[in-house]
């Protein structure tokens, strides 16, 4: 039996048991943190390969074979050298000598960085997934020396100093959905979440007082998401980092962006082998459920923890402000083609976005990533 097929029975069973001890309905927050993050049977805490380049047509064995999705680090180990770029500067600017990176995925990105810093005193990685910290670390191994400059947590220390770097970190923490039936329901929102009918999961919703930041003009019904979990984490590290900088990066929009009236479905989806659907209640931990971010609020939620905003731009402009094509000139054409896919706008250069943060009570300075093209005015 695949793995994918074998995790789907019991991880039901358990969220089955949740709605039945919650009296019958489960917020999609609380779905969702089950579906990814249940020990040894979510999504992130199974042995499920995720990450890798999609196999080249007729090639299914090749590596990236049995994986879901792919990020920016193994695209283009580019990626890396220009936000190594970017960490040096911070490291600098704010006399720390430490990079934390949280979900780190394959390794890839820590790799790449401790491979153009090679000065760091420490590499901290933060990741609550167990077999993805396996394979990080039989990663960073072959990195000799540098190797021994990793440490892995579970969990933050009360305090904290360095660079904290995160990508596609928010994207997925669990979110709220929002409904407002507009065509039965005269515009009442509601909190949509999970319950069973006919030993399935479905979607039942109840009335909130939870609104969206920015409500949607129209009578029409809109289905939205708001995210607690994630400004929470933004909160949490302003709480504990006394020295240094944050920079992560994501997809998603500013706020009158992501609650624009024609997007009257959300943006929760979800990946399973280089595939998007967006039936979040099907396959239950077998696939990635993410959710885009609202980057208003993120920052919003850094300003009010006393963190100072440096800079939120695109990820391709970032990328280039950091020297991503500096010695392109000898690159081969599939990286050309790779790092192409990093900056051009109908690729991931637009949809991702950067977003920086300073630790509070610290001398605003201007980051290198943000030097051209800021557009912290549209937040």
């Amino acid at each position: 039996m695949p793995l994918a097929a074998s995790l789907t029975t019991p991880l039901q069973t358990q969220i089955s048991q949740a709605i039945a001890d919650e009296g019958g309905w489960l917020g999609f927050d609380r779905f969702m943190d089950m579906a990814l993050y249940s020990p040894h049977l979510g999504y992130y805490a199974s042995d499920l390969r995720k990450f890798g380049l999609m196999p080249a047509r007729g090639k299914p064995d090749q590596e990236g074979s049995g994986s879901d999705f792919v990020t920016a680090p193994e695209m283009s180990p580019r990626f890396g050298q220009a936000l190594a770029r970017q960490a040096a500067q911070a490291l600098s600017a704010s006399g720390t000598s430490e990079v934390w990176e949280f979900g780190a995925g394959s390794g890839a990105l820590a790799e790449q960085v401790l491979q153009a810093l090679p000065q760091l005193e420490r590499y901290t990685i933060v990741d609550i997934s167990g077999s993805l910290r396996q394979r990080q670390q039989a990663r960073l191994e072959t990195l000799g020396a540098l190797a021994g400059k990793v440490q892995w947590v579970s969990a933050l220390p009360d305090k904290m100093n360095g660079v904290v770097l995160g990508n596609e970190v928010l994207d997925a923490m669990p979110v709220k959905l929002l409904a407002r039936l507009g065509s039965k329901g005269e515009g009442v929102w509601h909190e949509r979440g999970v319950a069973l009918h006919e030993g399935r999961f479905t979607y039942a919703d109840r009335p909130t007082n939870a609104r969206p930041p920015f409500e949607s003009e129209g009578a029409h019904d809109y289905v939205t998401e708001i995210h607690p979990q994630a400004e929470g984490f933004i909160g949490t590290l302003s709480d504990r980092l006394e020295a240094g900088a944050i920079f992560l990066v994501d997809y998603g929009f500013p706020e009158h962006e992501y609650y624009h009236p024609q997007r009257s479905m959300g943006t929760v989806m979800c990946h399973r082998g280089h595939q998007a659907d967006t039936d979040a209640l099907s396959d239950v931990g077998s696939k990635d459920i993410t959710a885009h971010i609202n980057f208003t609020g993120i920052a919003l939620a850094g300003q009010a923890a006393g963190l100072q905003v440096l800079g939120y731009t695109g990820q391709g402009r970032f990328l280039l402000n950091c020297g991503l094509l500096d010695g392109m000139a000898s690159a081969s054409i599939s990286e050309r083609t790779m790092v192409q896919k990093l900056v051009n706008e109908h690729e991931m250069g637009e949809l991702f976005k950067v977003i920086a943060f300073g630790a509070k009570n610290t001398t605003a300075w201007q980051p290198m990533g943000f030097a051209a093209g800021d557009r912290m005015h549209t937040l």
